[in-house]
């Protein structure tokens, strides 16, 4: 498999627009063929100023837990294909931090997330967060 099709497919991801209460831009990872693949639950608030997954709060307790094991951000970024059950943010929650994508936004995502476990035929997923552990196929 070719890294144009990975490319390819996220050129559609970035065009989507189907939940209204989502805001742009759509985040993504870094395209490359790998067997591994990471889902989060949604881009935070700040991951749209560094054009990347995992980039503020959630990200640095991730990266710190993989340095444990030799694994820094980079190689992680290099090596691991990251993806969310959805890709644009979905606004604060009144109460605290973010609001959870809710079930039609979940539906609306998951072809892009299927595409994508078609593409790279993942031998490790690794869900991090309980909407994506849920979610993961």
């Amino acid at each position: 498999m070719k890294i144009t099709t990975i490319q390819q497919h996220q050129q559609a991801l970035s065009k989507c627009q189907k939940c209204a209460e989502m805001y742009r831009p759509v985040i993504m990872g870094k395209a490359i063929n790998t067997p591994i693949i990471s889902i989060g639950q949604a881009p935070g608030v700040r991951e749209a100023d560094f054009a990347q997954p995992f980039a503020w709060t959630a990200g640095k307790t991730l990266f710190k837990w993989f340095e444990t094991i030799g694994i820094n951000e980079q190689q992680y970024r290099q090596n691991i294909y990251m993806a969310a059950v959805c890709r644009c943010y979905p606004g604060k929650n009144p109460k605290s931090g973010d609001r959870v994508p809710n079930k039609q936004e979940i539906e609306n995502c998951e072809p892009w997330l299927a595409q994508e476990f078609t593409l790279l035929k993942p031998k490790l997923i690794i869900p991090i967060g309980k909407l994506a552990t849920a979610n993961a196929f």
